[in-house]
């Protein structure tokens, strides 16, 4: 059985080590959106129609029978027309409100995300129904997630860039600090190792990847979708530029995923990016 992960880039990674972890018996294929990179900077109404359009290709090359949407940005805008769209069942991501307003001490924490994820109606009715008795700070990186793509190619971080972007984070107020971040992007858990370097004082960073992988694995069971062994294969990787650097094919094919090519006619069709919706930055 295939199932598919799918992300702007490659930060949808972190999900897809935890998927695989808990359900090693599939087949995966990844697929990083890397032409549209980062979604952040996306029109609602522009990305929904690009995802609709890459899914329509990808559901009908692969068939997949659950397809994992790892990327906060897309999943707390584009879901329920995924969902209108295509018949299998999705599972999305989105940051770890309900856990944080549940664990931490100070009653401060923090959501850490894209300025797109912070913004949807979708991210405040969370705050509100799981953390209005709590005092939450919402901080929209612009260049987070970028960094952290640059930092998986094992290029070098600028520190003082990373150190700004997470300043906002930190609260202190009537004695009391932020003591818990939840992380709105599924790139950024792969900087959390040098964002704990450059906290003001130790927090929790909670990465919502393995919660999503457990959530996939429930709906496989719900839906009685089992793997078909009779004919294993190599989990594969698609990068929708068709032609990644050379750090992420190698960081692809040392997880052990194949990268395989794939048109994708709505992508011929829509033009450049700023002619699809994309906001230039």
């Amino acid at each position: 059985m295939t199932i598919l992960v799918f992300d702007s880039g490659i930060g949808g990674l972190s999900v897809l080590r935890e998927a695989r972890m808990l359900m090693h018996d599939h087949r995966f294929v990844y697929v990083g959106d890397d032409a549209g990179f980062p979604y952040g900077d996306w029109d609602g109404e522009a990305l929904t129609r690009r995802m609709v359009g890459l899914f329509e290709t990808l559901i009908e090359q692969y068939q997949p029978q659950l397809a994992i949407v790892a990327c906060n940005t897309a999943s707390t805008l584009i879901m329920p027309a995924l969902r209108e769209r295509f018949t299998l069942p999705f599972v999305g991501i989105v940051p770890a409100i309900k856990p944080a307003a549940e664990r931490t001490a100070s009653g401060l924490i923090t959501v850490l995300a894209t300025p797109g994820t912070i913004q949807r109606p979708y991210t405040q009715e969370l705050v509100k129904q799981f953390a209005s008795h709590r005092q939450v700070t919402m901080v929209g990186a612009t260049r987070l997630a970028r960094l952290a793509e640059e930092h998986m190619q094992g290029l070098p971080i600028d520190t003082e860039l990373l150190r700004a972007e997470i300043a906002p984070c930190f609260v202190e107020r009537d004695g009391r600090r932020t003591d818990i971040i939840t992380l709105g992007c599924t790139h950024y858990p792969f900087l959390v190792n040098e964002m704990r370097k450059l906290a003001p004082w130790p927090v929790d960073w909670l990465d919502p990847a393995e919660a999503v992988a457990r959530q996939a694995r429930t709906v496989l069971a719900r839906e009685a979708l089992v793997p078909d062994t009779a004919n294993p294969t190599h989990d594969i990787a698609i990068m929708t530029s068709g032609s990644p650097p050379s750090t992420i094919v190698r960081l692809l094919v040392g997880l052990g995923l194949q990268l395989q090519s794939q048109s994708f006619p709505s992508l011929a069709q829509g033009g450049s990016s700023a002619e699809q919706g994309k906001t230039p930055v």
